[in-house]
């Protein structure tokens, strides 16, 4: 911890009045009151919040935690996830939240004292026959980060299933083309584009509102994502290098200004009607499935065809660092892909085959 807030924190907690917060070795701070002839001890990690929810328990406002002890796995994470509700994401929150009511289930009644290397091994046997790897990871992701708060003598260290190589399939150009004649002049064209020519995310196209337009620049400052009770949050873009500027080409420009003012948003799609609109198009022509979010993949791939600086490419995607675009934007649309086989094939043909013949 840095020392300047390290120190603010010491001093902090000799202001306040008793009971007194005490510095735990973990760099967390606990405030013990008496309920009733029973001790009770408020843990947090500042110590001023500490005070406060002690004299709150202390008060009968607030419910005495039960002690981490006494705590099982289901509990553990419950708390954990409400510690955090203010940090995380909503999309985050709700999926965690989500995995506590379906897959965790079998481990709710575990008395956190209990849990052992060999329970939490067996336990990511038994859900990796019917969940991928990745579902797997977030799961044994979500039980350690509650374990490092509420049992960090406890590290796990789990055999988790070896993380599947997936091929993001990429619509050619051909078939962009195909699918934008077919949402011309519907209410579909914009949110497409916008992915597609644009390479905004689903979220970051649902939170543009009227003042996100300006001049021809399109400031990305904000995502519409679903909380965890499945309400619509407008909240700040994914990530720092998320909130961007892009020059909006004068067709899409041409689309902006055709919208209804009445509307708040510049898109009014559901999330899954974007999917579903996507999936009834390809249906209909006897297209691959793609997802919405793959139309943000062509983004990507045509700035790796032009040779776009990875800077320039991060700085138009919204990414911090280049490894999304390494390790999943480093696709070839498939007509490119041919013509590079075809090179590489044409030059051993005449360099290499050639000679194996004349000797």
């Amino acid at each position: 911890m840095d020392n300047r807030k390290l120190k603010k924190q010491r001093e902090a907690a000799a202001k306040l009045s008793r009971p007194r917060p005490v510095e735990l070795p973990s760099g967390r701070w606990r405030c013990q009151v008496m309920v009733n002839g029973k001790r009770i001890d408020v843990i947090e990690d500042d110590p001023a919040v500490a005070h406060a929810k002690a004299l709150a328990v202390k008060a009968g406002l607030m419910e005495e935690q039960k002690p981490v002890a006494e705590l099982t796995v289901g509990q553990a994470i419950d708390r954990y996830i409400d510690s955090k509700d203010a940090v995380l994401s909503p999309s985050t929150i709700r999926g965690y939240k989500s995995l506590q009511k379906g897959i965790l289930l079998p481990l709710h009644d575990v008395r956190l004292a209990d849990l052992t290397q060999e329970a939490v091994q067996r336990f990511v046997n038994r859900i990796a026959r019917d969940h991928s790897p990745k579902t797997v990871k977030n799961v044994h992701g979500l039980i350690s980060a509650a374990l490092s708060v509420y049992r960090p003598e406890m590290v796990l260290r789990t055999t988790l299933p070896q993380k599947e190589k997936t091929e993001v399939q990429i619509p050619t150009m051909e078939e962009i083309r195909f699918l934008a004649e077919r949402a011309r002049g519907t209410r579909f064209e914009l949110p497409f584009l916008l992915a597609a020519w644009m390479g905004l995310r689903t979220s970051e196209i649902r939170g543009l509102t009227w003042d996100c337009v300006e001049g021809d620049v399109l400031h990305i400052k904000q995502a519409l994502v679903s909380g965890p009770d499945g309400s619509e949050i407008l909240k700040s873009t994914k990530t720092y290098s998320g909130n961007r500027k892009i020059r909006i080409p004068p067709y899409i420009m041409q689309l902006i200004s055709n919208q209804p003012r009445k509307a708040e948003y510049l898109v009014t799609y559901k999330r899954n009607a974007l999917y579903s609109h996507l999936t009834r198009l390809c249906r209909q022509y006897n297209l691959p499935h793609y997802r919405f979010h793959d139309l943000r993949h062509v983004q990507a791939s045509v700035m790796l065809l032009l040779n776009v600086p990875d800077k320039y490419a991060m700085e138009r995607m919204g990414h911090a660092s280049n490894n999304m675009l390494k390790n999943v934007y480093q696709h070839t649309m498939r007509k490119k892909s041919e013509e590079v086989a075809d090179m590489v094939d044409s030059y051993f043909e005449s360099n290499l085959h050639t000679d194996l013949h004349t000797s």
